[in-house]
């Protein structure tokens, strides 16, 4: 009978039945089943639950914030200044187009608004500099989904809420592993620049000036949200109506590049992410009390204990699958396989925070995963390129990535160094 119920809820899938239908669908099955009694409030207790979380909040907000920015000049006057920035160094142009999508991202909170928003405008400026095209398509295609590990990344605050942990403490771990493979993937572009002799732009203190001066109202942006969160001045949640509010002034007062009568329809599109994201959310908890209930993480660690003994080798099968989960939909990804793994985790004694920096780096390098990874349908679709093509354009990112994935499970130190150091609660 399980069989069957398993292989219906597949077919429902294939047809294109609604995430959270089926997840929600299954919890009260699964209840009905195990002869709960009372199968739905065992669900729908978890959205009531979800709605008392007080970092929450930090949800819509930064959803809301990135759209505004998305729909902005923003991205133009980011790859402006990153340009006259590091223009003037070997492989500086696309060091500077690698830093404004990873800013970027990170606020906007997905990496597919970034390879829309800036991938037309970086890529013919790669090119422009005699950037061979296979690296062109590959750096933006990779650095798309690059932000994801910098606060205030919207995939983090869900993991911390999903996983039970401190948000701030995740923002600075994660950060860690993000700086690290900005800095690798910064040396491989100069590496390329040397080799294939692209021209460098001459440093101007004038064009320097200029794109300062264009960006005045969002430079201050990540010093102000990052550096409060890490400084303790604020909460992510505090950050995140910060973070509103003055990307709502800036863009709409400041720049007026979005009109005032334009913002009810940011909010409208911003705001149908979130509810996805909740309803997702509160109906995978409710499968999650189950999984508890039913003790299958602890099952589940019964059966990995009899042929992996050692917490690396967990971590090592664990890369594995998680590389081919998040492929597809990251909030799904984390959504439902975060609460399967991190009581199996804990088990094995791996720290919970250096677990969220892995899972995190995982779902980067997921998104341009060959062959079903998100990244590579977008970029094909951007820039009208046979997914083939993107293939191999991306292997020797994807390969940078892997390795410096393999440094930081290994060096936990990597990832818990920051928040240890800056001893965030």
């Amino acid at each position: 009978m399980t069989w069957l119920v398993l292989a219906f809820f597949a077919a429902l899938a294939l047809i294109g039945t609604p995430i959270f239908a089926l997840i929600g669908g299954l919890a009260l099955y699964l209840f009905h089943a195990a002869a709960s009694p009372a199968p739905g409030l065992s669900v729908i207790t978890e959205l009531m639950r979800l709605a008392t979380m007080p970092s929450l909040i930090a949800v819509p907000l930064f959803t809301f914030a990135g759209y505004v920015l998305a729909e902005s000049q923003s991205p133009k006057r980011l790859v402006d200044l990153a340009e006259a920035l590091f223009g003037w160094m070997p492989g500086g142009v696309a060091i500077a187009g690698l830093c404004a999508c990873a800013l970027f991202t990170a606020f906007t909170g997905a990496s597919g608004v970034t390879i829309i928003a800036l991938g037309g405008l970086i890529y013919p400026l790669l090119r422009k500099q005699r950037y061979p095209d296979g690296f062109s398509l590959g750096l933006v295609t990779t650095t798309g989904s690059l932000g994801l590990l910098f606060p205030p990344s919207l995939p983090i605050i869900l993991y911390a809420l999903v996983g039970k942990i401190s948000v701030d403490k995740l923002f600075a771990a994660a950060s860690g592993p993000g700086l690290i493979l900005i800095l690798i993937l910064s040396v491989y572009a100069v590496i390329v620049g040397v080799r294939n002799k692209v021209p460098r732009i001459p440093f101007s203190w004038e064009a320097l000036r200029t794109s300062a001066r264009a960006a005045l109202w969002e430079i201050p942006l990540p010093f102000v949200i990052i550096g409060g969160i890490y400084s303790g001045q604020f909460t992510a949640s505090e950050a995140a109506a910060v973070m509103s509010f003055y990307v709502l002034i800036v863009e709409v007062l400041v720049y007026k590049d979005l009109k005032f009568s334009d913002i009810p329809g940011v909010m409208a599109r911003s705001m149908i992410l979130v509810g996805a994201i909740l309803i997702v959310l509160g109906t995978a908890l409710g499968l999650t009390n189950y999984m508890i209930d039913a003790e299958i993480p602890g099952q589940l660690f019964d059966f990995l204990k009899l042929h992996i003994s050692s917490p690396w080798g967990f971590l090592a099968l664990l890369n594995v699958v998680l590389l081919v989960v998040n492929m597809v939909e990251i909030f799904s990804a984390i959504i439902i396989v975060v609460p399967i793994i991190v009581p199996v985790a804990l088990k094995y004694q791996i720290d919970p925070i250096h677990l969220g920096a892995l899972f995190l780096l995982n779902l980067e390098i997921g998104y341009m995963t060959p062959p079903m990874g998100l990244n590579l349908f977008l970029s094909s679709r951007r820039f009208e390129r046979p997914l083939p093509e993107l293939y191999r354009a991306t292997l020797p990112f994807w390969l940078i990535l892997v390795a410096a994935l393999a440094l930081v499970t290994y060096c936990p130190a990597l990832s818990l160094w920051l928040p240890n150091h800056l001893r965030i609660q």
